[in-house]
């Protein structure tokens, strides 16, 4: 082997895996923004949710907490769109919960990553990496006063 094509060899063996590190980004996200998105009008269900500080009307049953991480891609897209489309899915899922177990609302939901709760009454938290981002988020399946 030539001595050029060597050097070549070796300093690809050194620094190839500087640039293939993991990134784990955390985004906080307008959750209104998101919900009131076309995206969020086309994908959502007529179950309301409120994050955990947001007013809400009078419960009157908690009927189960309920909790989901959702993933999506983030490759090839920005943080925000990705972050927006997981989060989504996940109020989403949270909906599907409501509406299975006879609950008409979902309230004090909180964001869930690395399984710490961080509240927010105003954004979700997003962690984005290389190639995948994702939301976790949990609360109550609720029964509110009419």
């Amino acid at each position: 082997m030539s001595r050029p094509v060597l050097l070549a060899l070796v300093s690809l063996i050194v620094i190839a895996p500087m640039g293939v590190q993991a990134r784990e980004t955390t985004h906080n996200f307008p959750a209104k923004e998101a919900a009131e998105s076309e995206l969020g009008k086309a994908k959502l269900y007529d179950v309301p949710f409120y994050l955990k500080g947001q007013k809400h009307p009078k419960v009157t049953k908690v009927v189960f907490e309920a909790s989901t991480e959702q993933s999506t891609r983030g490759a090839f897209r920005s943080d925000d769109d990705s972050c927006q489309v997981a989060f989504l899915s996940a109020i989403r899922e949270l909906q599907n919960t409501a509406r299975e177990k006879g609950g008409d609302a979902i309230v004090d939901i909180v964001s869930i990553t690395w399984n710490q709760e961080t509240e927010s009454s105003s954004e979700y938290r997003c962690v984005a990496g290389s190639f995948v981002v994702h939301v976790g988020l949990k609360g109550k399946i609720v029964k509110l006063a009419k």
